[in-house]
């Protein structure tokens, strides 16, 4: 297995790190660490792909695992965050049936012999993902260290606002990436 590979193995690895630390509150600075965890996870993804890209390894592997791996890590923060009564469920129904969607398209293809690689606004979809799911560590941080300092109503409309951002990017890169591959479904019988 190549290192980009296991790049992608190890972001896969360190999610259900990043989702104790976001969800045990007993864990001194849970927080701090839940987004340590996750900032190594996502700097993974950057790496892998660079390194394959550069390298001359990118494998089918990699072109299937990669994008799973973003997708457990980014639907593992959002369903902590739906728990934790963070965010409401309707936008992680929308990034799930995307995210579907786009899976299903993934592995009919799959069965036809074809690997369909993640493009550029999936990748623009996953960056949003994580910038939102930054801020709304970053705003369990801040009163973890500081206090009340700043009303819970502030952190509640920037989280909304971040979340709802990434949707949008979440469901644009969806409907682009199934209408660059509407010849798999031509195929299906």
């Amino acid at each position: 297995m190549n290192l980009p590979n296991k790049l992608t193995l190890l972001r896969i690895i360190l999610v259900p790190f990043f989702v104790a630390f976001l969800l045990t509150d007993k864990i001194p600075l849970n927080n701090i660490w839940a987004m340590l965890v996750f900032i190594i996870a996502s700097l993974t993804d950057f790496f892998d792909g660079r390194y394959a890209r550069k390298y001359h390894m990118i494998t089918d592997f990699g072109k299937f695992a990669d994008p799973l791996a973003d997708k457990i890590l980014v639907i593992s923060a959002f369903c902590c965050f739906v728990e934790m009564d963070i965010m409401s469920c309707i936008p992680l129904i929308i990034i799930l049936f995307r995210e579907f969607a786009v899976t299903s398209v993934r592995l009919v293809s799959a069965t036809q012999g074809k690997v369909v690689a993640a493009n550029i606004f999936g990748k623009i979809k996953t960056v949003s993902q994580i910038v939102a799911i930054i801020i709304i560590i970053l705003n369990l941080i801040i009163p973890q260290l500081f206090g009340n300092v700043i009303p819970q109503q502030i952190f509640t409309v920037i989280n909304t606002v971040a979340v709802w951002i990434s949707v949008v990017f979440t469901v644009v890169s969806g409907i682009i990436y199934l209408k660059a591959n509407v010849d798999i479904y031509k195929t299906m019988k």
